[in-house]
């Protein structure tokens, strides 16, 4: 007699939800990189790219703003720059890394796999990294230069509320 050995590939749930899982956080990491509310104020907002101010707003504008209606280049401090270079290196990792959870899921050979599972491990933890520094860095400077100007009340927005849902995902 011959005998038959089958292989069977069995797609593990956790692995799916951690596809999906990353899914989410790359759609939320592209909203927050490209939101313009990192931080806001009345008539005023800011994000990492481009600050806008309503007709009307209360001046003195934060960080010294033009009062001109419209939305314009965001200021150029340098944690704002190095907030949004965080942000875009962890939106291309956790892109590749989401990528690389799918390719394994696909995959039916086990060495390939367990190869692509690695790698996206590691691009998921830089992109954890990067934006754990920009959570961090982002808030405690904007704070810092809010308190040298003027004392008007401010909040943060959806850019920087997505950011921080997307470390807890």
């Amino acid at each position: 007699g011959t005998t038959t050995i089958e292989t069977i590939t069995v797609t593990r749930p956790m692995k799916v939800i951690a596809f999906t899982c990353c899914a989410i956080t790359v759609i939320l990491m592209l909203g927050s990189v490209s939101a313009a509310d990192w931080v806001q104020s009345e008539g005023w907002r800011e994000g990492l790219f481009s600050q806008c101010v309503k007709a009307g707003a209360p001046t003195p504008l934060p960080f010294g703003g033009d009062a001109t209606p419209g939305c314009r280049k965001a200021h150029s401090a340098g944690y704002v720059r190095g907030a949004a270079a965080l942000a875009i290196i962890c939106f291309i990792t956790d892109f590749f890394g989401t990528l690389l959870v799918g390719l394994g899921l696909r995959s039916t050979d086990p060495n390939k796999k367990y190869k692509y599972y690695r790698v996206a491990i590691y691009s998921l933890a830089v992109a954890v990294l990067a934006l754990f520094l920009a959570v961090i860095i982002y808030p405690t400077s904007v704070s810092k230069e809010m308190a040298e100007g003027d004392e008007r009340e401010w909040g943060f927005g959806f850019g920087f509320g997505s950011s921080c849902f997307s470390l807890v995902f």
